[in-house]
């Protein structure tokens, strides 16, 4: 009897991705899988037949081959479960599961052979000015951390002696046993997953390979940053368990707020107050750049309040970029307040030889305020 195509099993076009060829074939497998269909002898059929065609086509080798040549290009090789349910399939299950749901149970993320595992991330929260984050800095920091044993050089076992290998699982950490067509694996209960055995100890980590400890180091802060920015050094953090390699550290930077000016990305913002008679009249301003310079900034006579001028080139320094943002002066008018009889006497004499013209835009508002009130009348 012949074999059906292995794409028509799947329910796929030859062209379909691997992506969509993982789907496919987990959507199979949980509908045909013999625990949800006890008894059902075609259901066991199909099972076989959806993983055999999945072997293949998951490999970029043999689905190339199957494309040209067909089943001829494996005549007499045990393509997987046409052949019943023995070890080897087993162990072919296995591989497939871990392929499919390895990445969401964990499959042992971190440990290495000989349970040397990863160190952990560690973080480190640094607040900077303004001006160090206009201009960049170079700080140093204080960070308690997990370093390497020097004892035992990190092998956690005492010095003139050396972890010998798990007789058990054989220095993997992990026993399998089959258990019908699975293959399941098991954290050893000798070594408890780290594929050895240390007999003896070293006395000053306990076995652990690492110790605490405070290290100094000197962080590059480039110019630019901005508050959240993350700062990655690799290897920086803790050490890693029975000489495994080291996590990273990482920096977060926060910004404090500034006295003068506020942020808005590359661009600074400044609102000055400025004298009637100077919005009236116009007038020169000095104001402060970021950099510790000053700048002149020329007041035209008739300035309104939130009147802003554009200073190019004076804000924050973008990123890993030789580009700057912009400084934006926001002009806002003050109200005298607390009159001499003789100042008040000149504005009620300034406000009674005023005209429309004088204030053009008051003037207009009111106008049409009236022609409301009158549309209301009406």
């Amino acid at each position: 009897m012949s074999k059906r195509d292995y794409y028509e099993i799947l329910g796929c076009s030859r062209t379909v991705s691997e992506n969509e060829l993982k789907s496919a074939f987990r959507k199979l497998a949980m509908r045909y899988h013999p625990d949800r269909n006890p008894g059902d002898a075609e259901a066991e059929q199909k099972f076989k037949e959806i993983n055999e065609a999945y072997e293949i086509l998951k490999d970029p080798q043999k689905r190339a081959a199957y494309d040209q040549f067909g089943h001829a290009a494996f005549d007499g090789m045990a393509a997987g479960g046409g052949h019943g349910f023995n070890s080897d399939f087993a162990a072919s299950m296995s591989s497939i599961f871990d392929d499919l749901f390895g990445d969401f149970m964990g499959g042992g993320r971190g440990r290495g052979r000989g349970g040397r595992q990863r160190g952990a991330d560690l973080r480190y929260n640094m607040e900077i000015t303004l001006e160090e984050a206009f201009a960049g800095k170079t700080a140093e920091v204080r960070v308690p951390s997990s370093v390497a044993c020097e004892s035992c050089s990190g092998s956690g076992a005492a010095p003139g002696t050396s972890p010998r290998t798990c007789t058990t699982c054989g220095g993997m950490g992990k026993v399998r046993a089959t258990q019908g067509f699975f293959a399941i694996e098991r954290t050893c209960p000798h070594c408890q997953g780290r594929g050895e055995i240390i007999e003896t100890p070293c006395a000053d980590c306990g076995g652990a390979g690492r110790v605490a400890r405070e290290r100094t180091l000197s962080i590059n802060i480039p110019a630019g940053v901005e508050d959240g920015t993350r700062i990655r050094l690799s290897n920086e953090g803790e050490a890693g368990l029975r000489g495994g390699p080291p996590g990273d550290l990482y920096i977060f930077l926060s910004v404090k707020p500034h006295e003068i000016f506020q942020r808005d990305g590359a661009d600074l913002f400044w609102r000055v107050p400025i004298s009637i008679t100077t919005a009236a009249l116009g007038g020169e301003l000095e104001v402060p750049t970021l950099d510790g310079g000053r700048t002149k900034v020329k007041v035209p006579a008739g300035t309104q309040s939130g009147k802003q001028f554009r200073l190019k080139g004076k804000g924050m320094p973008v990123l890993r970029s030789a580009q700057s943002g912009d400084l934006y002066i926001q002009t806002v008018v003050e109200t005298p307040v607390n009159l001499s009889r003789r100042q008040r006497e000149l504005l009620e004499e300034f406000e009674r030889v005023s005209s429309e013209t004088t204030n053009p835009e008051s003037s207009g508002f009111f106008s049409k305020v009236r022609e409301f009130w009158g549309g209301l009348g009406g």
